[in-house]
């Protein structure tokens, strides 16, 4: 009886659900005709802010006595102009394959196309190519991360 009230095919929102399961996505959305179904997971998202790792500047000793100069704000990474983002929804890793070296690391110079990362997305694997030359100086993303779309991941100065 609730399947002629609602009018609904509950085949198809077990097949959304069922896509959703398969693919980790939290949320997916169809419309056909004047139909529109959004299925998504209640999820709660607890999200920590990367470690940024960066080198600590020497204070001089004799400096110690001295007042501490107004160190420049730091941008936000999403703000940051040399900030790599995710061209999509999936999950990031930072090296080939489990126990394989990381693609790129902190401090390291990498050149314009080499592989950053690896964005999986719908069990396919995308490599994420440095946009131009220079240094990581931050790594934004822990392995198996999820990632959303415009996230970023590595800073490039």
């Amino acid at each position: 009886m609730a399947d002629k009230k609602s009018g609904i095919d509950q085949s198809l929102i077990r097949d959304l659900a069922n896509i959703l399961r398969d693919t980790d996505l939290s949320e997916i959305e169809v419309e056909q005709d004047e139909l529109r179904i959004r299925v998504s997971r209640n999820t709660t998202v607890v999200q920590a802010a990367a470690p940024v790792y960066a080198p600590a500047p020497a204070a001089p000793v004799a400096a110690a006595a001295a007042a501490p100069a107004a160190a420049p704000a730091p941008v936000a990474a999403k703000d940051n102009p040399n900030a790599v983002t995710s061209p999509m929804v999936g999950t990031a890793y930072l090296a080939p394959a489990p126990g394989a070296r990381d693609f790129v690391e902190i401090g390291a110079q990498v050149k314009e196309g080499q592989t950053l990362l690896i964005v999986e997305a719908m069990k396919t694997m995308n490599q994420i190519p440095a946009p131009r030359a220079g240094k990581v100086t931050a790594i934004l993303v822990a392995n198996a991360q999820p990632v959303e779309f415009g996230e970023p991941l590595v800073i490039i100065e």
